[in-house]
């Protein structure tokens, strides 16, 4: 039998508890009056980013930052159609990485006793350095698993060695693929759900799937 050329598709995957919590709030005020309004958000922010700089000395937060400022003005309509008297609003959106749950639960509690504060997103999420180690290995293993599925389809051909022409990742050994896949490995949550008051970390699945041609002979 001539050489035969086998392409074959490794997939392999990890799941990793969580180390980190990327969170998200935004201190909102309004007001007839804009320096009233402005003040409020500002006092009330800074009780916040206290709060944030607390976590960072004991090392519960891995960073924090204030992202953007936001004062506008607006003239609402009631029900029959006329417009209301100027309106004024202030908003203060900040972001902060959470390296204990435990912490976490205990700030999101806190800050959400306030009216003015509204959580907008916690993100779970690995590591840099974890996240990195991960995608190393499993990109490694789905290899392994192209390499052993070459080799079956060769073994069931009755050739003797198997040696590879090409490794991608998935899509990208297609003549025309209709959707390519990154590159690298995916990372997605295991689970999702709004954030409570009593948190703990989900599983981060990491996934990697490769594309492989091989000869047989």
């Amino acid at each position: 039998m001539s050489d035969v050329v086998i392409t074959v598709r490794g997939e392999s995957n990890a799941r990793v508890r969580a180390e980190e919590a990327a969170v998200r709030v935004t201190v909102s005020t309004d007001g007839p009056a804009r320096g009233p309004v402005v003040e409020r958000a500002q006092e009330r922010a800074a009780s916040v980013q206290d709060g944030l700089v607390a976590h960072l000395r004991s090392g519960e937060v891995s960073e924090w930052s204030s992202a953007r400022v936001s004062v506008w003005s607006d003239r609402p309509w009631n029900n029959e159609g006329a417009q209301l008297p100027l309106v004024h609003h202030a908003a203060v959106e900040l972001s902060a990485t959470f390296t204990d749950a435990g912490a976490l639960s205990w700030w999101l509690g806190d800050v959400a006793e306030s009216d003015d504060v509204q959580v907008t997103a916690v993100e779970w999420r690995l590591s840099p350095t974890t996240r990195a180690r991960v995608e190393r290995e499993v990109a490694a293993d789905a290899v392994h698993v192209a390499v052993e599925r070459a080799t079956a389809y060769a073994d069931a051909l009755g050739l003797a060695s198997v040696s590879a022409v090409e490794i991608a990742d998935a899509g990208l050994l297609a003549a025309h693929p209709e959707t390519p896949a990154p590159l690298g490995a995916r990372m997605m949550a295991a689970s999702a759900g709004g954030p409570s008051f009593s948190l703990q970390p989900p599983e981060i699945v990491v996934t990697s799937v490769v594309e492989g041609r091989f000869r047989a002979e």
